[in-house]
């Protein structure tokens, strides 16, 4: 495990477009089917990374607070699954059904996603505007398995208030950091 950042891209970049498909639900998801008129959040993660499963719970509560404010919320799997198979499929779908996921969990097998969101790490969170640009990247807050900080995805929480209040999003930002990304 090489404890990694985020690569902070650039505000104010449109939302690369994705259709992955959804081991829980065989179906494919776009960018379109969920994207929201108020924020969409695109989380990078994974089924074995102790930055994500330290957060995981919190993700659900996360989606359930916001999902009703009509944010939308995506997860993304982008592992090499060769090499590291607690990362596959059928984990993806014991880990959504674990945590209670109400948001899709989508695998990335070619890592194209991935590379087009300039991913770096597990946990890595985007926020998107209604017109898909970003407003937000880097962490849910500043809890790690290494620190006695409470997970309460506190700097996510506060980006979304500001998008629900129509108040510009803070640009004082701060990596997340988590496991690097398995790449092929």
């Amino acid at each position: 495990m090489a404890v990694t950042p985020s690569t902070m891209t650039v505000l104010g970049r449109t939302a690369p477009d994705f259709t992955l498909p959804c081991p829980k639900t065989g179906n494919t998801v776009s960018l379109q089917d969920i994207q929201s008129d108020v924020a969409t959040v695109v989380m990078f993660i994974c089924n074995h990374c102790p930055f994500v499963v330290h957060v995981a719970e919190e993700l659900t509560r996360l989606a359930n607070d916001y999902l009703p404010k009509g944010i939308a919320f995506v997860a993304i799997n982008s592992n090499d699954i060769e090499n590291y198979p607690a990362d596959s499929p059928d984990k993806m779908v014991e880990t959504a059904e674990k945590y209670g996921f109400p948001f899709p969990y989508l695998f990335d097998e070619s890592q194209e996603t991935a590379k087009a969101y300039q991913a770096a790490c597990t946990p890595d969170f985007y926020i998107f505007d209604k017109a898909l640009k970003c407003v937000y990247c880097g962490q849910l807050d500043d809890a790690r398995p290494s620190n006695d900080e409470p997970v309460t995805g506190k700097d996510i929480r506060a980006a979304l208030e500001s998008m629900l209040t129509g108040e510009a999003v803070s640009t004082e930002q701060h990596p997340s950091i988590g496991c690097n990304i398995k790449w092929k």
